[in-house]
């Protein structure tokens, strides 16, 4: 059978043959028997229901094994033949090119060279799922098919609840992905919900379509490994970032050590996952030794080389070597699933990685005390090299907060707050994202490089071209995204969809989207997709990571992200997702995204300047209201080019008023 009529036929009449498990793909762990009996029956049933009732005898015991031998139900058997990659978005079967857009973006999702457990629809961080099952994927795309321009397909955490009459100035697809009451968001409730098929965790992109691999997020990186040297007045060359985890965002870390220039030192306890990078090129060695690895760092240290090195192992036994033997680190972080500490975002030292997984799936409570007793460990190891002169940032990957669960010695001496600042804090905060600067997004849907490579001269010279009338204030990151373009082809970032990402304010978004609309409409490229991540300005309220630099009480609110999702969807984005639950852990978090297809049409220049003003715009007068001066100034000279824009600024209290109290 074609792809095109697999495509169209959905959930097959005929059930395609049994599929065995390929050992050669990197798999998602077992997840915890949590379902009691009568849940597990629910579970089945859930499952069943996706089927005709002639199939569910013969379906029936493969389900049951499913959910007793990893967990969740995935349905293998429905796993498609064709080999899943982003084709070129004329080879889809759908009546609405903007269906076949998110059609590509969904396989793009699940490729094997960008997901990491592609056969379970995990796209990246241990549990961010696509969907949930195969029967949802296929379903999914039927309708996708299907859909016209007048239709709009409601996906609940994965299900495709239908195609709904709405409007062509409606989203295509409406995502949503864990949209739990409150008091049901504890780590145990995903075990729980999940097993039941009934919600998933979309992560930020995973489940909203729109990741690009490692390249994602390896730009921001980029500028935090450069911007965390300026901040301790040290260049690059010749210094030592240490880190851990090499899976589908921290992936990112070497990569974006060797752009910035510095020695990159990455952990990583998964050998799949290693040696994918190194066959990827986004790490330069593996290493296995620490006293190997040890030897490999002091030459690069004399030599001042630019270098990324793997260490296969666990990132405690790098710390403590480190530290035993004088090797100073410059600046440290950590990029593990801690997120997801309980189901494989972070192992526990001194057990192998086989045992560490069998004891995760069939002792849980030895393995969370085992993490624990890690993660206290690991804090002891990082305090050692602070107190040595080593600048620590939490990554947003929930270190900090699970260290303090964990009982680790990571408070300040307030008992409140950390005694480490998030990045966000630090450096993407006041730096990038108060002034407006986030990760936009393209792919090119044509799925030809040279396409990618007109957009980035495109894209380069709309930058210099505003470079030159930017305020002072702003000329670092301008100057920054400029030289990132300018290097993004020797730097071999494309892994799966002809994608890029640059960080850009409203102003550098509108403009590139505009021109690259009017060269889709000269026949210069072909239709393109926009996007961002959600770890961007507006889109994400998180109190330990995104909005971990606002300082009035309401970082733990999450009006912000719910506000750009509602925005987004009137104001002309083509599909547009909120989620709960992100880098930082389910609970943890609200973030939202949006696609955005451009044609070449007078609509798509229309749409793009209404949403991508408000995408910003959102966020940066919600850091205004709290006092940031950088974003004070973002909204003040948003204002003055807007005339419609008029936002409620914040009168500044005199400190010494609040002394006298």
């Amino acid at each position: 059978m074609s792809f095109q009529y697999q495509i169209k036929e959905g959930i097959p009449s005929v059930l395609p043959e049994p599929k065995p498990y390929d050992s050669s793909i990197n798999h998602a762990p077992k997840r915890k028997a949590i379902l009691s009996s009568e849940e597990q029956k629910l579970s089945l049933k859930n499952a069943l229901r996706y089927f005709d009732k002639a199939h569910h005898e013969t379906l029936l015991p493969e389900f049951k094994n499913e959910l007793n031998t990893y967990g969740r139900i995935y349905m293998y058997r429905l796993r498609p033949d064709y080999k899943m990659y982003a084709r070129p978005i004329e080879e889809y079967p759908a009546k609405s090119k903007q269906a076949a857009a998110i059609m590509l973006m969904i396989q793009n999702n699940l490729d094997h060279a960008v997901a990491q457990h592609p056969h379970e629809l995990i796209t990246y961080g241990g549990n961010g799922g696509v969907f949930s099952n195969w029967a949802q994927y296929r379903l999914t795309m039927k309708y996708l098919c299907e859909m016209n321009d007048e239709q709009t397909l409601a996906m609940y955490s994965g299900h495709p609840m239908g195609l709904f009459p709405s409007h062509k100035g409606a989203p295509r697809v409406v995502v949503t992905n864990g949209m739990m009451i409150p008091n049901y968001s504890k780590p145990d409730d995903w075990e729980k919900f999940n097993a039941l098929g009934v919600t998933q965790y979309g992560q930020m992109t995973a489940g909203s379509f729109m990741y690009i691999g490692p390249q994602g997020i390896v730009h921001g990186t980029t500028i935090t490994v450069l911007n965390g040297f300026r901040k301790i007045k040290k260049e690059p060359k010749g210094n030592l970032f240490v880190t851990s985890g090499l899976g589908g965002m921290s992936g990112a870390q070497p990569k974006a050590g060797n752009i910035a220039g510095c020695i990159t030192v990455c952990a990583e306890v998964n050998p799949k996952i290693t040696q994918l990078r190194l066959d990827q090129g986004w790490i330069n060695e593996k290493i296995t030794d620490l006293n190997q690895l040890v030897e490999r760092v002091n030459k690069a240290k004399a030599k001042k080389e630019t270098i990324s090195i793997a260490y296969l192992g666990n990132i405690v036994d790098v710390w403590e070597k480190f530290d035993e033997s004088n090797i100073h680190i410059d600046l440290g972080s950590d990029q593990t699933s801690l997120h997801n500490p309980w189901a494989g975002g972070y192992y526990p030292v001194d057990i192998s990685f086989e045992d560490a997984n069998d004891m995760m799936a069939n002792n849980p409570v030895l393995f969370k005390e085992k993490v624990q007793e890690t993660l206290r460990r690991h804090t002891k190891a990082i305090n050692k090299h602070t107190a040595k002169g080593t600048y620590f940032f939490d990554y947003g990957n929930a270190f900090l907060l699970e260290a303090s669960r964990a009982g680790a010695d990571i408070m300040a001496e307030n008992g409140i707050d950390f005694k480490y600042p998030s990045y966000v804090q630090d450096i993407m905060g006041p730096m990038c994202f108060d002034y407006g600067f986030g990760p936009f997004r393209w792919v090119c849907a044509s799925g030809k490089p040279e396409d990618l490579a007109k957009t980035d001269a495109i894209a380069c010279a709309v930058l210099e071209e505003i470079k030159k009338n930017s305020p002072e204030e702003i000329q670092q990151q301008m100057a920054d995204n400029i030289q990132w373009i300018k290097g993004a082809q020797e730097n071999k970032l494309v892994v799966g969809s002809q994608a890029r990402i640059l960080y850009a304010d409203a102003e550098g978004r509108m403009k590139i989207a505009e021109a690259f609309n009017n060269a889709i409409k000269n026949g210069e490229i072909e239709t393109v997709i926009l996007g961002r991540d959600h770890h961007d300005v507006s889109g994400t309220d998180s109190p330990y990571r995104e909005t971990s630099n606002i300082y009035d009480g309401s970082r733990f609110t999450a009006d912000m992200a719910i506000q750009n999702v509602i925005g987004d969807s009137f104001r002309g984005a083509t599909w547009v997702s909120i989620h709960n639950g992100g880098g930082v852990g389910w609970g943890e978090v609200i973030n939202g995204g949006f696609g955005m297809v451009l044609d070449g049409s007078i609509e798509a220049e229309k749409r793009l300047k209404s949403m991508l003003f408000w995408d910003v715009n959102n966020g940066i007068s919600r850091r205004s209201w709290a006092r940031n001066e950088e974003a004070i100034f973002a909204i003040k000279r948003a204002m003055e080019n807007e005339p419609n824009l008029k936002v409620t600024l914040p009168n500044i209290v005199d400190e010494k008023l609040l002394e006298s109290l």
